[in-house]
């Protein structure tokens, strides 16, 4: 089989399981922090440190949220039996970047990843996926050029894959739906949520050598929860973040 081809198949075979494959990291995480210790004995630093994660994590959700926010419907989806798209994005993020979901989700990734402070686990977690997205992307681009043709050829041609190129920014062609970001991306809110309260609770075990965590933790994730929840019951109930054409 020819390289392209091979990159095409496994680039297929990591859409479609592209939201379970990162799930092992977690593991390893878990373990990275059972090590932990505050950063010059100070539980202030520990803290302000582990805002400073959360922060880039959610700085990677919001690009999430800033691009399904203007995208129509048939696009830049969850789906996971195959490639779809009805049109395509060229403007907004779009004409700033090929790739803003998988940016935003690195970020997230990277976020979390620095929450042990152990640098070299987070340059193997950036390795690992940029050696698994760039399958993806060359997947999902192998589709685009079939499905577009030469429109996809000249955008790609001007819009940098995963790095933006600001001077490119072109006024999305639909206006932000913050119903539609929500309905969409409030199951990646929460996850990421749990998966910092989680390697808080280990730390924090680790630390004082029996089960606990944090208040601040607590409190976060009652927050998270009560979010989550609140739309999850909107989401199935209501028709309230039901945005046409989204």
């Amino acid at each position: 089989m020819a390289l392209k081809e091979e990159f095409k198949k496994s680039g297929d075979w990591l859409f479609k399981w592209r939201s379970f494959l990162p799930l092992p990291l977690v593991a390893v995480l878990l373990v990275a922090c059972r090590n932990i210790k505050y950063p010059y004995d100070s539980y202030a630093l520990e803290i302000l440190w582990e805002i400073f994660c959360l922060l880039i994590s959610f700085l990677g959700l919001g690009i999430r949220i800033f691009t399904i926010g203007h995208v129509p419907l048939g696009t830049s989806g969850r789906n996971t039996r195959g490639q779809i798209a009805n049109v395509l994005n060229t403007t907004g993020i779009y004409s700033i970047v090929r790739h803003p979901l998988y940016l935003g989700n690195l970020l997230i990734w990277l976020g979390i990843s620095l929450f042990p402070r152990l640098w070299w686990f987070s340059l193997i977690i950036i390795l690992i996926f940029w050696i698994y997205y760039e399958r993806i992307m060359f997947a999902e681009e192998e589709f685009l050029q079939e499905q577009f043709g030469e429109s996809f050829s000249v955008w790609a041609d001007k819009t940098p894959a995963f790095i933006p190129r600001f001077r490119n920014w072109t006024k999305p062609d639909l206006p932000f739906s913050l119903r539609n970001a929500i309905k969409r991306e409030y199951t990646a809110f929460f996850a990421i949520i749990v998966t910092f309260t989680v390697l808080a609770l280990v730390a924090e075990t680790s630390l004082h050598g029996k089960l606990g965590i944090d208040r601040f933790w607590i409190i976060i994730f009652g927050i998270g929860l009560a979010i989550y929840l609140t739309i999850r019951i909107l989401n199935k109930y209501t028709t309230l973040l039901n945005v046409e054409g989204r």
